[in-house]
């Protein structure tokens, strides 16, 4: 996400929060009423946000002084100091909010990030298109931050073969056509497997990646070994029912790739405070 569509997206949570303007903080401060504030951290996680937090005070005050405690993706415990910004009381207090929502959540993405990639010890973790709508981007590299990597960004720049498009094609489809046809697009194909026998069908239609979707642990201790024997080439994703509980587990049947739509829709935000006083 280049820095122009960060701040359409910091412009419309202002807009939201502030409205026509901060009745309070206009009403019992004057516009020179200069302050100082400092962002830090009441739990331990990873950050991510600082930059995205500094820009919200830079959107109100194109003069504010800001300085970087600590650089995203470095871990963070109580009393650790974010930023500290000197700026009108006015911007401090009506940015308080918008910044402090950006640096909770993208800092507990970033944390639940790291979690799963500690756990799963060597295979890759993803995310998903499970993520907040206009947050995308942010979300995406709130993860990188976090340890994990990316999925696709979205419906344009991989090609996935699902249940509903399968349902769709009908059940006697030719799956080696619809793959081929995808890939003269210059794509890698990912076809979505609920059980062993529609594994192998997409292995033997030319897929790239087989996602076994919702497959319980026990289904892929058997599942996983008899489709390396098929290919040794094609890639295997697990998804669906994929926890921080466990994900260690499917780890260590060693799928190429573990993909969690918890590390985006579910990742509890990181308690983090804003203290203000006097210039």
């Amino acid at each position: 996400m280049s820095l122009p569509d960060v701040r359409d997206v910091i412009d419309a949570a202002l807009a939201e929060d502030i409205g026509p303007g901060d009745v309070t903080g206009t009403t019992l401060f004057p516009a020179t009423f200069k302050a100082r504030a400092v962002i830090f951290s009441k739990g331990k996680g990873v950050l991510a946000g600082a930059w995205v937090a500094e820009e919200v005070f830079r959107r109100l005050d194109r003069n504010a002084a800001v300085r970087r405690r600590a650089k995203d993706g470095a871990p963070i415990r109580p009393g650790s100091r974010i930023l500290e910004i000197r700026s009108t009381a006015r911007a401090l207090l009506a940015g308080e909010r918008t910044a402090l929502n950006f640096l909770q959540h993208l800092s507990g993405i970033a944390t639940a990030a790291h979690e799963f990639a500690k756990r799963a010890k060597g295979t890759t973790v993803l995310d998903t298109r499970k993520t907040t709508p206009g947050m995308r981007g942010l979300e995406k590299w709130a993860v990188a931050m976090g340890g994990a990597s990316n999925h696709r960004s979205g419906l344009y720049d991989a090609a996935m073969i699902k249940d509903n498009h399968l349902a769709l094609l009908g059940g006697k489809v030719d799956l080696r056509i619809h793959v081929a046809r995808l890939h003269q697009k210059g794509v890698k194909v990912t076809v979505e497997a609920r059980n062993e026998t529609e594994a192998i069908r997409a292995i033997m239609a030319g897929a790239d990646r087989v996602l076994l979707d919702n497959f319980s642990v026990p289904r892929l201790a058997v599942a996983i070994p008899r489709l390396r024997r098929i290919s040794e080439s094609v890639e295997i994703e697990v998804s669906g029912g994929v926890r921080l509980d466990t994900v260690a587990a499917i780890a260590r049947l060693k799928p190429d790739f573990v993909s969690s739509g918890a590390i985006t829709h579910s990742a509890d935000a990181l308690d983090i405070s804003m203290d203000i006083v006097p210039a």
